[in-house]
């Protein structure tokens, strides 16, 4: 959107123009579903003056009202689906991951988490009739995850078919048996997968930020941002706070992480995935100790929660724990050095 549309907004003159859209509020939209005190820390204007911007962009932007069913409905249909690859785990999921939802996937240590945010940020790039979504992916790494080597073997690892029609699609000449035909499409999906390594729960917080103005960069693209990826989304606030006393800012600040993340994928039609940590719940005499952390905070925020769990050599039990319109159920895939495959 032009800046000077901004400008038509009650209190919103050239200056405060330019702080919004430096921060990312550049559209009606944006600035709509914005709290009056973020505007107000944002463009540095009053709270009441906040609230009379966010309210004329919600009557500009047509949107904060109530619409029938038939409308929602209407509205889901834009909605698109990321194919795991694996028809079971696609038919648990209604098929696949959901964009403009968050799916938390949790499980412990060597369940197969990692594998499926890099499997995820190779298929989102495929073309639809193959299941992908034709665009890219943010990755935000916080536990030191992320491995080329390993998209290469996944991407290595589709069907010749995709390979060949993702070839064609990108005009790459050649054939999968071509090394290198294979090696710049290789290069290729390495490019369309932005990276960033989070320190900290706080530089986490900000690459959220960073991650919709990349999003918005890209919106109009050939391969917009359909991915984001958090691996893992709660190990640094694990870590930084401790004990029961720290126990209400952490999750305070998860909580608006989570929100953040959950406007990127509404603004720009994107799934969002996040890897989860567990713990063990000594006090469990039946049935499975381990638990996933975060608390009520991520389990309300997430729309669909995944539980990976392990079993006999590379095989990993997808189990769908809680999702609004799914019944929960078990599906069986493994890890391999291909990517993730059908039992």
């Amino acid at each position: 959107m032009p800046e000077d549309d901004l400008e038509s907004l009650p209190g919103v003159g050239p200056a405060t123009a330019d702080k919004l859209t430096d921060a990312g509020f550049e559209s009606y939209q944006a600035i709509a579903v914005a709290s009056p005190s973020e505007l107000s820390n944002t463009a540095d204007v009053g709270e009441s003056t906040s609230s009379d911007i966010i309210n004329a962009a919600r009557e500009a932007a047509d949107i904060g009202g109530f619409e029938t069913g038939s409308a929602v409905l209407e509205r889901r249909e834009q909605i698109g689906k990321l194919s795991w690859g694996i028809s079971e785990v696609d038919d648990l999921l209604g098929g696949g991951l959901e964009t403009q939802s968050i799916t938390e996937v949790y499980g412990e240590f060597g369940a197969g988490k990692s594998q499926v945010t890099h499997q995820m940020a190779v298929n989102v790039q495929l073309p639809p009739e193959h299941g992908g979504l034709g665009g890219s992916c943010i990755f935000v790494d916080s536990e030191d995850t992320f491995r080329p080597e390993r998209i290469d073997d996944m991407v290595r690892g589709l069907d010749d078919e995709i390979i060949q029609a993702t070839m064609d699609e990108r005009e790459i000449e050649g054939s999968p048996d071509d090394e290198a035909a294979m090696e710049e499409l290789l290069n290729d999906f390495l490019d369309k997968i932005h990276v960033a390594k989070a320190f900290n729960s706080n530089h986490q917080i900000l690459l959220a930020e960073k991650a919709k103005e990349l999003a918005r960069d890209h919106e109009e693209d050939e391969f917009p941002v359909r991915l984001l990826c958090v691996d893992s989304l709660t190990a640094h606030f694990r870590a930084e706070y401790v004990g029961r006393g720290q126990l209400a800012e952490r999750q305070q600040k998860l909580n608006k992480h989570l929100h953040d993340l959950m406007r990127i994928g509404d603004l720009y039609n994107t799934a969002v995935l996040v890897t989860n940590q567990v713990a063990s719940n000594p006090d469990s005499y039946f049935g499975d100790p381990t638990q996933p952390i975060g608390g009520n905070i991520l389990g309300h925020t997430s729309t669909f929660r995944i539980y990976l769990r392990k079993s006999k050599g590379d095989k990993r039990i997808v189990r769908l724990v809680d999702a609004p319109n799914l019944a929960d159920g078990e599906a069986v895939m493994r890890v391999q050095d291909g990517g993730l495959k059908p039992e």
